[in-house]
């Protein structure tokens, strides 16, 4: 942790910007932290707040009352979270997370998401993998998407693991409940990107996302298991993991899922219920047995 230190704006550094210059001079903070700093006032320019795109001037006093280093980045253990173990094998670990809680946090001083409560299960997961607060989680899932997890307990099996991801050999199956009747299998394959007229995240057809899009090819096959009044439960596989990919390609089919308001769906939740969307499954080569490995979570009640 930087606390304390103070730095003076030489001449050469005129017009950088002040979360730059943070960075540059404590190279083992990440830009991400100068910048919660800098907003939640651990970081000052000339005794005062200041925005983390102040341009700085020759003579300008930066202080840095308080700055996480990377040592300090580590996902805390929070009992109180409720993990429900569905496999543990010794190197993977999967959990089955109820919707409403994060999958991870997004400081080193956050609890309450599902990586606090696994380094309390799990506390040699808390060293594992490339972002420590991850935690040795291998995926992520939205905030109100129900289901699997996987994370690992090695170094060498997370490494396996994200191979296996990055090359698609990591099948994943959910279960959606989407608005009207869908009667066939379906598949969707685009490439999507963030939607630039919006200041969070949504995700879109990369060709209507401008000339800045980074687009990420993305395809949902899927296909119906029953239907209930207007509404259709639908079996959803996929191989690559976008951001919102399943909830973004089904609207685009025209069956967003039930509850999902960002993506268009009328059919609406009770607040704090989010979309119906679990991840059930995933099927894979077991990096450390090479034997075939399936990994799944209970059926959620509204399936």
């Amino acid at each position: 942790m930087v606390n304390g230190e103070k730095r003076a704006v030489e001449e050469k550094d005129r017009g950088v910007r002040l979360d730059v210059f943070v960075q540059t001079a404590f190279p083992s903070v990440q830009r991400s932290e100068v910048r919660r700093a800098v907003e939640s006032g651990g970081i000052l320019l000339n005794g005062r707040r200041a925005a983390k795109g102040a341009k700085l001037r020759a003579g300008d006093i930066v202080d840095v009352l308080s700055l996480p280093e990377a040592v300090d980045r580590r996902v805390r253990s929070d009992s109180s979270v409720p993990v429900s173990v569905v496999y543990d094998d010794g190197v993977l670990i999967g959990v089955d997370k109820p919707a409403g809680i994060p999958v991870q946090p997004l400081s080193s001083d956050e609890t309450g998401t599902l990586m606090n409560g696994l380094v309390a299960y799990a506390p040699e997961i808390a060293e594992i993998g490339d972002d420590p607060l991850m935690a040795g989680a291998l995926h992520r899932i939205d905030t109100w998407t129900s289901g699997l997890v996987l994370a690992s307990r090695t170094e060498e099996v997370w490494l396996a693991m994200r191979d296996l991801f990055s090359a698609r050999k990591v099948r994943k199956t959910y279960l959606a409940l989407v608005e009207g009747r869908v009667t066939a299998p379906g598949k969707v394959s685009c490439e999507l990107a963030h939607d630039p007229a919006l200041s969070f995240c949504r995700m879109i057809d990369a060709s209507k996302a401008g000339p800045r899009a980074r687009p990420m090819l993305a395809e949902t096959a899927y296909r119906p298991l029953h239907t209930a009044g207007s509404a259709t439960l639908l079996e959803v596989t996929i191989f690559t993991g976008v951001t919102h990919q399943i909830r973004a390609q089904l609207a685009m089919a025209g069956h967003p899922i039930v509850g999902d308001a960002l993506y268009g769906a009328r059919i609406g939740l009770a607040a704090g219920h989010g979309q119906r969307l679990h991840a059930l499954a995933v099927e894979f080569r077991h990096p450390h047995t090479g034997n075939a490995c399936r990994i799944a979570t209970p059926v959620p009640p509204w399936a």
